[in-house]
This record gives C-alpha cells, sequence and structure tokens, in this order.
C-alpha cells in the first residue's frame, strides 16, 4: 500500500434533528466506540460569506465499530447552566458548545472534556468572545463544567480547536489552540501555543506558532487550525517533535463590502512540542475530499479525530461541508515519502 491516505465512507451522517454535523472526537475509554459530535442547530446565513451564525449543541455518539456511529443524546454536563449564564452577563449569548475533544488524563484516569464557547456580543458583534471550555470526570457520563481554561487575553485574540502535545522535559505541556489576529483589513486565524501546567486548571497565552500572513502557502492563507498530533508509534519525526494534522483555509477575498471565505483542507505539519515551534507545514493540502463543495457551495474538508488502528496505520476522520464525517485509512509508508528532511 503506498498512497498516504485511501478515502472510505460516511462514518457519521445527519439525521431528521440536524441538517449540518461536523468536529467528532472519539474516548479512548471506550476503545473508540463511543465519542462527543457537534451539531448545528441553527444556522442563520451563508457559511461562504462573514457574518453567518451557527447555533450548536454537542451530542454522543456511539458505534458497533471504528466505521459507523449513530447520534445519540445532548451531552450532559453536570453545572452547565450555572456556569454558562455566569459568562453570559448581560451584554453576550452564548451560541452553544462546539468543536469538542477528549483527553484522558494518564496519571489521574480523569476524561477532560474541550470545547470551544463562543460568545456573541449583544450590543457590538465585533467584540464578540470565543473561549476554550472546560468538563472533567470519570467517563462521559460525568463530566462537570468547569470555568474554562481560556479565556480573552488582553489582545482579545480567544481559542479553540486545541490539540493536546505531550509534556515537555519541564514537566508542562505547550498545547496548541485557533486563535484570531487582525491584520488591517482582515482577521486571520492563526496557530497559538498555549502552556498547560495543570490540564482542568487556567492555562496561560504563548506566541503565535504560525501565521498564515507570514508563509507564502495559498491553501493556508487565510486560516490555519491545529488538528490531533499523531503519536510516535505511527510516524517519528524526531525528539521532542510529533507530526500532525492542520486545517488550513484559503485567503480570504473582499467581495463588495462582504468578506468571503475560501475553501478548507487538511495539510500536514511538525511540532516541537518541547519548544513550542512549528517547523514545518506542508506546500500543498494533504487531504481533500471528493465530495467537497459538490453541493455547490463552499469545500470544506476539516479534520479532527485520529486513531491508530496497526503498524504503519490509523485512521483519520474529517467533516465534509459541515453535512458529514468520512474516515480516512492513513499509511504511514506514504505519508513519510511527503516529508522533508529533518
Amino acid at each position: 500500500m503506498g498512497e498516504a491516505y485511501i478515502e472510505r465512507g460516511k462514518v457519521i451522517e445527519a439525521d431528521s434533528r440536524f441538517k449540518h454535523v461536523m468536529a467528532v472526537t472519539l474516548d479512548p475509554k471506550s476503545n473508540y466506540k463511543e465519542g462527543v459530535l457537534r451539531c448545528i442547530t441553527s444556522r442563520s446565513g451563508d457559511l461562504s460569506f462573514h457574518g453567518n451564525i451557527d447555533r450548536s449543541e454537542l451530542h454522543k455518539i456511539s458505534g458497533e465499530s471504528l466505521e459507523k456511529f449513530i447520534i445519540g443524546e445532548k451531552l450532559n454536563l453536570k453545572n452547565e447552566d450555572r456556569i454558562t449564564q455566569e459568562l453570559n452577563g448581560e451584554d453576550l449569548d452564548l451560541l452553544g458548545l462546539e468543536d469538542p475533544d477528549i483527553f484522558i488524563d494518564e496519571r489521574t484516569g480523569l476524561a477532560h472534556l474541550y470545547f470551544t464557547m463562543p460568545f456573541r456580543n449583544k450590543k457590538f458583534e465585533d467584540k464578540s468572545l470565543t473561549y476554550l471550555g472546560h468538563a472533567v470526570g470519570t467517563d462521559l457520563d460525568s463530566l462537570e463544567m468547569t470555568n474554562p481554561v481560556l479565556m480573552v487575553d488582553k489582545l482579545g485574540d480567544g481559542a479553540k480547536e486545541v490539540s493536546i502535545a505531550p509534556a515537555n522535559s519541564k514537566g508542562y505541556r505547550l498545547n496548541l489552540v485557533e486563535s484570531s489576529k487582525k491584520e488591517s483589513d482582515f482577521v486571520y486565524s492563526v496557530v497559538r501555543v498555549v502552556i498547560a501546567h495543570n490540564m482542568g486548571e487556567p492555562w496561560e497565552y504563548g506566541e503565535i506558532a504560525f501565521h498564515p500572513a507570514e508563509h507564502e502557502l495559498p491553501w493556508i492563507a487565510g486560516h490555519a487550525s491545529p488538528g490531533p498530533l499523531l503519536p510516535k508509534s505511527f510516524i517519528d519525526v524526531g525528539e521532542g517533535k510529533l507530526l500532525g494534522i492542520i486545517n488550513g483555509c484559503e485567503a480570504n477575498q473582499k467581495v463588495g463590502n462582504e468578506i468571503k471565505y475560501g475553501d478548507f483542507s487538511v495539510g500536514l505539519f511538525v511540532y516541537d512540542y518541547e519548544n513550542g515551534k512549528i517547523d514545518w507545514v506542508s506546500s500543498e493540502p494533504f487531504i481533500q475530499d471528493s465530495e467537497a463543495g459538490k453541493g455547490g457551495g463552499r469545500a470544506i474538508t476539516f479534520a479532527s479525530q485520529f486513531v491508530e488502528t496497526g503498524s504503519g496505520e490509523g485512521i483519520l476522520y474529517a467533516h465534509v461541508d459541515d453535512s458529514f464525517v468520512r474516515s480516512y485509512t492513513l499509511n504511514a509508508e506514504g505519508i513519510i515519502k511527503l516529508l522533508p528532511s529533518f
């Protein structure tokens, strides 16, 4: 098998409750047979243009295998009402919980769930906020929401789409998040380092590790979002480093008075988790789904979960056009051919 990846079937499809589903994360404690999915309950406009508002819920999913899952009940988080009411205040409106990521702490055995918390400002739309929320428990049925691990720092950048890194030699984690940075007329999505000394306590913002405007890579010229880091047992790219999946979007365009977004595709990157540096980002997309954009709108392929299934093989999950989740078989031997020498 020489291909870097093989496109497989649809593992999650929207049902009668939801037209749009995305951002799957699977629970290692269940041998990846259970997980959490973001489901869109309403969409206000055209996703291709700035200004669309999605409202979301997190739902549990389950499956008999890694190739097919069904959408279950809404995820129940203890303390959710109290925490969100305190965060909302008078002027903010929480649009729901988005983009979940599960992390199992090997030291404690606890399950941590991280998720995006987007708040729309009722008075000033340009002052909306994005927090990285958190819940913890022994399993998905006992999760209790805490205060967010990341709120908005003095730069107002916010955080979402966390990528959990291993602890470095100093004992803490230099995780990655998608953040934002306004430059002139455009707001870029950048990859930013965040420092976690404790996975359940507040984290600290670090430096920007990748800014699309600083690289001449058309496929990721507008927005960058960190995806899953791949284990060394799958591909080893050197001491203190991991190969990862990065989601990229083409540069924004101005159409009259509106901002139009480009297409999303999936690429590769190498992360130095010891020092919090991104050493390399692929010059071309790694995966562009065969069905992306076939509905006539913006093409979206966005990866969120990787499961190693055997020696040199694993499954990557990505949602396509916010409509379904696809699986792809990744082949380490084929991927290595795409990487530079280090």
